[in-house]
Order: C-alpha cells, then structure tokens, then sequence
C-alpha cells in the first residue's frame, strides 16, 4: 500500500534501545544505529528522528516498560510492604539475569554520562530516575510507614536498586546481588516492624 511503513516501528525501538543500552549514548553513532536496526540513515531521521529525538524515543519507552513492571511489583505494599519490595528488586534482577538484554540500567548509566548529553536529555534521565523514589516513596506510603521512614527507605531501596545495575556490568554474581537484596530487605522489614510494633502498642496514656 502507499505509504504504508515496510519495517516495523516497535522493533526498530527496541533495537536502537538496546544498542544504546548496549554502549552508551555518546559512543552510538548513526551508523551504528543503522546497524542495530537494519534502516539506513534517512530511514532512520525520516521515521525515528535525529540521534536525540531517538535517544529520548528509546529512554521513554524503557522507563515505561519497566515502571510498568515496578508498579505492578510495589501493588501490594500496602498488605504486605517486604513481598513489595521483593517483588521490586525481583524486576531488577530477572532483568539483570536476562542473557538477552545488556548489563546495567538505561536509565542509571544514561545519568552518570549527563556531561555528554544534551541539556533536555540529561534532564529527561534525572526525571525517570527520580521516578524511581516517587513510586517506592508512595509504596511505603501506602503499607503505612510515616512520611520521614517512607521518604528515607525510598532513597535507600532506590539506591540499591540502582547499585544492582552498576555492580552487574563490572561481573558481581547473582549470588552476591542478591545478597545485597537481602541486606535491604532487612531494613524494609526492620521498619515494617517498628511500625507494627508502635501500632500494637497502642496510645500513649495521658
């Protein structure tokens, strides 16, 4: 039909995403993308735009496809907060263990090379890695931790998290990530407790 795209949008994505991922955005060039995603340089700038306006397509479409997986995981907390935020590290890690997917976080790598990305990009990698904070606060929120444990265990559990991405590109075992997993855990359920603890004690008498 005229008109009609003879390759497949959603695969391209994907492909030049991985290939970023893969390598970095400063050391992907046009050409490798080309590769990556089998279109040639028009193709690529006439359906996917220049280099950033792709870089942005592909971080999008990562922060959603995996916040999309940490909401679902965070669904509980307000029953069961530590299933939660097993369920959340979970994500990280089957992500990690995937022999498909390069090592690392788009997002978390993308932030450390900010002095080589262009203004509205690098602000669009701090904005999806505070996503990160926002969702886990609002979580520990929801299984009833008060604002200032909510807000301080967010930053601790979004930390490991991103420590998780780091420590696998430089070869740290599954065994030892998960490890580290289960050192913040114990934080999650040593809070958990207090609050239980605070709760079943009841009021204050005056």
């Amino acid at each position: 039909m005229a008109g009609r795209k003879q390759f497949d949008i959603a695969a391209a994505l994907d492909a030049a995403m991985i290939q970023f991922w893969r390598a970095g955005y400063a050391d992907t060039s046009v050409d490798d993308l080309s590769r990556a995603t089998g279109l040639n340089r028009s193709s690529i700038y006439s359906s996917l735009g220049d280099k950033d306006t792709l870089f942005l397509r592909c971080l999008e479409r990562y922060s959603t496809r995996y916040g999309d997986k940490y909401d679902a995981a965070l669904s509980c907390a307000a029953d069961r907060p530590l299933a939660a935020a097993r369920a959340f590290f979970d994500v990280t890690l089957e992500r990690i263990a995937d022999p498909g997917l390069p090592d690392g976080c788009l997002v978390a790598q993308t932030v450390m090379a900010s002095p080589a990305l262009s203004a509205g990009v690098a602000a669009r990698a701090r904005e999806a890695i505070g996503f990160q904070h926002t969702r886990l606060r609002a979580a520990l929120k929801a299984g009833r931790l008060d604002d200032e444990a909510a807000d301080s265990l967010a930053t601790h559990l979004a930390a490991v998290n991103q420590s998780l991405a780091v420590m696998s590109r430089v070869g740290t075992s599954a065994e030892q990530l998960r490890a580290v997993v289960d050192v913040a855990l114990g934080a999650v359920a040593q809070r958990v407790g207090a609050r239980d603890r605070h709760a079943a004690a009841g009021p204050r008498p005056r």
